[in-house]
């Protein structure tokens, strides 16, 4: 479970924008430009590894939720 932890962690200081449940006060806005992707983990060795895949956008466009 810290693994899995850390990989979380890693993930939300590498988004450097907020976004659904993740708010950030230094990066207060979304930013679809350069984040528009997810974030996959994995390790090898001690650190988790960065990588990248794309969106698929289907039925709806990508907003911002407005409550």
């Amino acid at each position: 479970m810290l693994e899995n932890a850390e990989c979380t962690c890693v993930a939300a200081l590498h988004r450097t924008e907020s976004r659904g449940a993740q708010y950030r006060t230094d990066f207060p806005a979304r930013n679809d430009d350069d984040w528009l992707k997810h974030i996959t983990l994995s390790r090898d060795g001690d650190e988790p590894q960065i990588d990248y895949t794309p969106v698929t956008i289907t039925n709806w466009q990508p907003a911002e939720r407005t409550y």
